[in-house]
């Protein structure tokens, strides 16, 4: 039986289209939609686990990534 593991999605439009990033991995894709950016992203990383080593997997992993926003004063 496969296991699976929850990463974090970032996903943000750019011009015509949307980029999604795994910043645990630093892992990134694209599409049309969100829907097609996220499928995209699941793709890549999915082909990333198949085929990096494990020094590999372990070194790119970040174990705590804290998505959040800030507030910076403009103008």
């Amino acid at each position: 039986m496969q296991s699976s593991q929850r990463l974090t999605a970032i996903i943000e439009r750019e011009d015509d289209g949307f980029v999604a990033l795994c910043p645990e991995l630093d892992v990134a894709s694209q599409g049309d939609s969100i829907e097609d950016a996220c499928r995209n992203l699941v793709e890549a990383l999915t082909l990333f686990f198949e085929t990096a080593s494990a020094s590999e997997i372990e070194r790119r992993f970040h174990r705590e990534v804290f998505v959040t926003q800030v507030e910076v004063p403009v103008g």
